[in-house]
């Protein structure tokens, strides 16, 4: 009998006990966001980002989940290890050995460049925070009042080292989602983060719309906007283009095989979330580092990389757009695939096998990536370009709902074909029991 539905989650332990591991360290994620760094005014704290929902703060403040408006030990959340993989991945293009670590050394050489990422983000993760702990002592509230209660070498030094543990245990939580758990686990902790701040955003634009800062008919058309872009990312996330594959007959012994018709699926946007969080990622660092500081040239950086400026917006969308094929490329390999489908005795129709085969998949998988990555630009910056016009905040943008609707599919797909494959193995099991 098929398997389906969520009373099919307590029949698979397995299961279960993923789906537990993940929930547990996620509220352990969430209860982390709440514990503050020593010797930080908070009432001061609080009156700065009360101002700071619309900028650069604001979008880094979504993607620790609240950490950094709560300057909690996971302030920088999990930011510093995504900025250590981009730098990882560019040096594998351009390092011999790394790509060959990549290539040739299999798990062992994975293993090896996971080592360096981790490294990378402990540096990445010191530079931060020192930055950090030196602007919050010569930042002030709105009112005037200081940030750090009792400046000084010390307090830097205890703000970079609770930064760093807590940037190194996320990392530790990330891993432990994906091995223990259901899904990747730096995608479920930004989505986590994400999620768990859309009811005060929610209860924060009602309060907007009662004080008579947002009308009722922009608040409406927000909402119906947000459906509509929802209801798209679906759509695009789900759209494929199926590559015919048929496979001749040839007999073995008495028997025949192949003879069969299949297709390959490319994905619109193969590449996922990963390009909207890797460019907010590289153009969040140094935005925030020039606001955090009181020189006037980066004090100028950071006006030119506000969110609803056009330099921000096209830098945007030329980033997302490059890591849209790069990822690509790093994830899909048209020359192996032709290679798999020539020894299966397979071809694409009208297409000889080998190298045109290897030819024609790249050159398809080039037209989609395109308007792939067209999709995930305008479903990032039109949003933002809008609500942030109508003083909404940015749990409202296109880049938090794409991640958002982009892991929960992912996540809801790992469940379906880890109970598939549950039900499958039971089958052999009856089948060979009955032999």
């Amino acid at each position: 009998m098929a398997m389906s539905g969520v009373e099919n989650l307590a029949r698979v332990p397995e299961l279960k006990k993923k789906l537990l591991w993940t929930f547990a360290l996620l509220a352990v994620y969430r209860i982390g966001i709440h514990i503050p760094i020593p010797g930080v005014d908070s009432a001061a704290l609080a009156e700065f980002f009360a101002n700071a929902q619309n900028t650069l703060f604001g979008i880094f403040d979504m993607f620790s989940g609240g950490g950094l408006s709560n300057m909690s030990i996971f302030a920088l959340g999990i930011m510093p290890y995504i900025s250590a993989s981009i730098i990882l991945q560019l040096l594998t293009v351009v390092s011999p050995e790394l790509k060959r670590l990549q290539k040739e050394e299999g798990e062992a050489g994975r293993k090896k460049i996971t080592q360096y990422t981790r490294y990378g983000t402990v540096l990445i993760t010191v530079v931060q925070g020192f930055a950090i702990a030196a602007g919050l002592e010569s930042a002030a509230s709105p009112t005037g009042a200081p940030m750090v209660l009792i400046p000084g070498l010390g307090f830097k030094l205890m703000t970079v080292l609770t930064l760093t543990a807590g940037t190194i245990f996320l990392m530790w939580l990330g891993e432990q989602i994906t091995e223990k758990g259901i899904g990747n686990g730096i995608s479920m902790i930004i989505y986590a983060g994400i999620v768990a701040g859309l009811p005060s955003a929610t209860i924060n634009t009602v309060r907007l719309m009662t004080m008579g800062e947002i009308t009722l008919f922009v608040l409406l058309f927000i909402g119906v906007f947000m459906v509509a872009t929802l209801a798209f990312i679906v759509f695009m996330e789900r759209g494929q283009r199926r590559i015919p594959i048929h496979y001749a007959k040839r007999q073995m012994g008495r028997k025949m095989f192949g003879g069969q018709t299949t297709h390959l699926p490319l994905k619109i946007n193969t590449a996922g979330v990963i390009p909207p969080i890797f460019a907010s990622s590289i153009l969040m660092f140094p935005a925030t580092l020039a606001q955090f500081s009181s020189v006037q040239w980066l004090q100028d950086i950071s006006s030119f990389l506000s969110p609803d400026s056009i330099i921000y917006n096209l830098m945007f969308i030329g980033i997302i757009i490059f890591f849209c094929y790069f990822y690509t490329a790093i994830m899909f390999d048209p020359k192996g695939i032709a290679e798999n489908i020539q020894k299966q005795g397979g071809f694409i129709p009208g297409i000889r096998p080998g190298a045109r085969t290897r030819e024609y998949i790249d050159k398809v998988l080039a037209r989609i990536t395109l308007w792939g990555a067209f999709y995930v630009s305008a479903v990032c910056v039109l949003p933002m370009v809008l609500i942030s016009n109508f003083g909404v905040p940015f749990y409202f943008g296109g880049t938090s709902l794409l991640i958002v609707v982009g892991v929960a599919m992912d996540f809801m797909g790992r469940i379906e074909s880890y109970l598939i494959s549950r039900q499958y193995e039971g089958l052999l099991g009856k089948a060979g029991k009955g032999r």
